[in-house]
């Protein structure tokens, strides 16, 4: 009787070893594949986080903007695509109690502007403190305010490279 040993042959080594390249090959495409597709989402994601965020920042400087006899929103309509747009606020993002907030189109980058002292003109007085915060490269933004008794504020802003911003706001405290 003869006996057999239990061992593979070199073909079924080289099968095996082929087969399993195979399979490794195909998961590391599925693995590349994947974080490609995770680099995509993450970027997407940032994208609507500071869209989210820029909406937060303008719904809380509107709706607790200051509002009595001597301090209101004042909008000047710099030309067909931007308006220049200063108040008072509550809402401060550098610590400031009651801060004036302003915002600016300069070189199609809008900007927010938040001083303790009042700016009330497009051109920046030399002695002007202020932190500036960039919100993003526009096509246009503009503030209408509407005429009722109860005012209200519709905020649009076109971005370049992010989607479009529409907010209606109503202030929370009116005088």
């Amino acid at each position: 009787m003869r006996k057999y040993r239990a061992a593979f042959t070199l073909i079924e080594m080289l099968i095996a070893i082929s087969i399993f390249s195979i399979m490794m090959l195909y998961l590391y495409n599925t693995y590349a594949s994947l974080n490609l597709s995770n680099e995509n989402l993450k970027g997407e994601v940032q994208k609507i986080q500071r869209v989210q965020k820029i909406k937060k920042v303008i719904f809380l400087d509107f709706t607790l903007a200051l509002f009595n006899p001597r301090t209101i929103i004042s909008i000047d309509n710099r030309d067909k695509q931007e308006d220049f747009v200063f108040f008072q606020s509550s809402h401060s993002l550098h610590r400031r109690i009651n801060p004036y907030i302003t915002y600016i189109v300069k070189d199609k980058k809008l900007y927010r502007l938040e001083s303790l002292k009042k700016l009330e003109s497009y051109e920046m007085p030399s002695d002007a403190a202020f932190d500036v915060d960039e919100l993003g490269d526009v096509k246009s933004f503009r503030v209408y305010k509407t005429t009722k008794k109860k005012q209200s504020y519709l905020i649009s802003i076109d971005f370049k490279e992010m989607d479009d911003l529409l907010l209606k706001v109503n202030p929370l405290n009116e005088y």
